[in-house]
């Protein structure tokens, strides 16, 4: 099962280095919302459920009293743990559908690129049993499909991306990504708060490296997953990926900063 990889702490520490950065457009739109529905009150306390490595919990610490980063992996929490600056977030082992948190104490329940693999209906009753009234849900990911941007050469770095997921798609978990296909709209749908709203097709653009670019493929759980069933075949279809984005971008390639654009969506609601 993909999801097992996630408890590896070989992978966790690929994960770190190589997946996309947080997108501050979306941390903006979450606090935006979130203080827009609390009137601007002091916010105490937030919590990031499947936060990973930390990559979304971190840039909540300056707006909380507190942050708390929960998954249900300890290798990702460990790594979390290595790279946290922040004397206000802490991270702790537990599965989203069990919070280990009291009722109606939190101000923010968020999950990104995280809440596809829960079981939604469980975590959405967790999620809604410990949120303060005027407490907000944020969930958020991005489509799987992602272009890249550069001069005169898109085309063809985008006929190699193409490339790239014809083969990593063959390990996708079909279950887990209907939802990321969907942009959460499913999901959406199953939040049992009645002041929800769905927001998708977020442009965000990333500059990215060529080595960057290969970090966040060799950092994909498909990619890794393909690494599990054959790692000679994967190894040289990462080399030869690499190589013909070497050879597209040409003299450039060590310095050229190219665009990642993906398109982002977010579920927000708030407790009444």
């Amino acid at each position: 099962m993909a999801a097992q990889l996630f408890y590896k702490t070989s992978f966790s520490s690929i994960y770190q280095k190589g997946m996309i950065p947080a997108s501050n457009k979306i941390v903006q739109l979450i606090l935006s919302y979130v203080k827009k529905k609390t009137n601007g009150q002091t916010l105490e306390t937030a919590v990031d459920v499947g936060c990973g490595t930390g990559r979304y919990t971190i840039p909540l610490a300056p707006h909380f009293t507190k942050v708390l980063g929960i998954d249900i992996s300890e290798s990702q929490i460990n790594v979390a743990k290595q790279y946290n600056s922040a004397d206000n977030v802490s991270y702790m082992v537990a599965p989203a559908e069990k919070l280990p948190l009291k009722e109606a104490s939190v101000d923010l329940v968020t999950a990104g690129l995280a809440a596809h693999w829960f079981t939604f209906d469980k975590f959405a009753s967790e999620a809604g049993r410990v949120l303060k009234t005027k407490g907000c849900l944020a969930l958020h990911s991005f489509y799987p499909t992602i272009d890249i941007e550069y001069k005169d050469l898109s085309h063809e770095l985008n006929a190699v991306m193409s490339e790239v997921r014809e083969i990593l798609y063959q390990y996708l978990d079909k279950r887990v990504h209907k939802h990321m296909f969907d942009q959460y709209q499913e999901l959406f749908e199953a939040v049992p708060l009645k002041d929800k709203e769905w927001i998708p097709n977020i442009p965000v653009t990333s500059p990215m490296s060529i080595s960057d670019i290969m970090r966040f493929i060799r950092a994909c759980y498909m990619f890794q997953a393909f690494m599990e069933k054959d790692a000679l075949k994967a190894e040289e279809f990462f080399k030869t990926t690499q190589e013909k984005f070497l050879k597209i971008v040409g003299e450039e390639a060590d310095s050229a900063v190219l665009n990642f654009c993906m398109k982002y969506y977010c579920v927000l609601a708030c407790k009444e």
